[in-house]
C-alpha cells in the first residue's frame, strides 16, 4: 500500500501537468487507453488469461470506481482542494465502519466479537484520518453542501470499491485481471465525458504526459488490489493515507508549495497510526498472513 500510494501520488504530478492541456475526461479516457494496453502485455507476459467467470463482479468495481472518481472529481471542482481531498481520504473510515458495523449487525461465527477486538485498529484509522485533516485543513461554505455531499459520495464510492477488490480476491480472480476490467471501466466513462465536453487540441509533447499517467495508474492499482487483497484490511486502510504524506513532498519538493507547522503535526500522526496499525497487526497475529478482511 506504501507503494501504491507513492505511484499514485507521482501520477498526480503527472496529472498536474497534463490538466494544462487536456480536460479531466480527456485524462480519465486516455489513463484508461493506457492502463489497458500496459495491463493486457502485463498479464500476457505472467500466463494470465484476461477471461473471467465473474463479470458482475468486475462491472460493479469497475462501476463504484469510476462513479467515485467522477464524484471525486466534480468536489475538486466545487469545493476547495483540501476538502475534496479530505472527503475522498474518508474511504478508510468508511471501510472501518462497514467492517465492524457488518459484522455487528450480522454477526456470524463469532466474527462480532472478533471486529470489536479490532477497536484499536480502528482508532489508529481514525488517528490517521485525524492526521489527514490537520494536514489538509479542510473548509466549507454553507453553500457548498451538495459538493460536500459528493465529496462524501467519492469517498464512499471508493470504499466500496476496495471492498468489492477483496471479493474479487477471494473469488480467485488474479490483480491483474482486476486491474485490466478497471481500465476498460475508465476508458468508458472517460469516453462518455468527452462526449460532453469535447477534445483539446492535440500536440504530442504535451501527450507524452498522458502516458507516465497511464503506467502509473496501471502500477498503483496493481500495488493497491494486491494490498487489499492479501493484507489486514485496517491496516492497510490505514497505510493508504501515506499518499497525503507523498503529495504533499511532491508539492514542497516541485510546486514551491510549503507545509505550516501543524502540516508537520499531522504528517507525524499519519507515520504514528501507520507504524501502531502495522505493530497492532503483527502482535495479534505474530504467525499468520495478514488476510484479515
Amino acid at each position: 500500500m506504501l507503494l501504491a500510494s507513492l505511484l499514485f501520488a507521482s501520477m498526480g504530478v503527472c496529472v498536474k501537468i497534463a490538466s494544462a492541456f487536456f480536460s479531466s475526461a480527456e485524462l480519465v479516457f486516455w489513463r484508461g487507453v493506457i492502463g489497458v494496453l500496459f495491463m493486457g502485455a502485463f498479464a500476457r507476459a505472467r500466463g494470465v488469461s484476461l477471461r473471467t467467470a465473474v463479470p458482475g463482479m468486475h462491472l460493479w468495481r469497475a462501476t463504484v470506481g469510476v462513479v467515485a472518481l467522477s464524484a471525486w472529481f466534480y468536489a475538486i471542482a466545487h469545493l476547495p482542494l483540501p476538502t475534496a481531498m479530505t472527503l475522498n481520504y474518508m474511504s478508510s473510515v468508511w471501510i472501518a465502519a462497514f467492517l465492524v458495523g457488518g459484522s455487528l449487525l450480522l454477526p456470524k461465527d463469532g466474527k462480532a466479537g472478533k471486529s470489536l477486538a479490532q477497536g484499536p485498529l480502528v482508532l489508529t484509522v481514525l488517528a490517521g484520518f485525524a492526521g489527514v485533516v490537520l494536514m489538509l485543513q479542510p473548509t466549507i461554505d454553507k453553500n457548498q453542501g451538495f459538493a460536500g455531499l459528493i465529496g462524501l459520495l467519492s469517498g464512499m464510492c471508493a470504499a466500496f470499491a476496495y471492498m468489492q477488490v477483496m471479493a474479487l480476491a477471494r473469488s480467485g480472480e488474479p490483480d491483474s485481471r482486476t486491474v485490466f476490467y478497471f481500465a476498460v471501466g475508465t476508458v468508458l466513462a472517460g469516453a462518455v465525458g468527452m462526449a460532453f465536453t469535447g477534445l483539446s487540441t492535440w500536440n504530442w509533447q504535451h501527450a507524452l504526459w498522458l502516458i507516465p499517467v497511464g503506467v502509473l495508474a496501471s502500477l498503483g492499482q496493481l500495488c493497491m488490489t494486491r494490498a487489499y487483497s492479501r493484507g489486514a484490511t485496517l491496516v492497510v486502510a490505514n497505510l493508504q493515507y501515506a499518499g497525503i504524506i507523498f503529495s504533499a513532498l511532491y508539492s514542497l519538493l516541485f510546486f514551491g508549495d510549503s507545509i505550516p507547522l501543524v502540516g508537520w503535526l499531522g504528517m507525524a500522526l499519519i507515520v504514528a497510526s501507520g507504524i501502531g496499525a502495522t505493530v497492532l497487526r503483527a502482535r495479534a497475529a505474530p504467525d499468520a498472513p495478514a488476510e484479515e478482511h
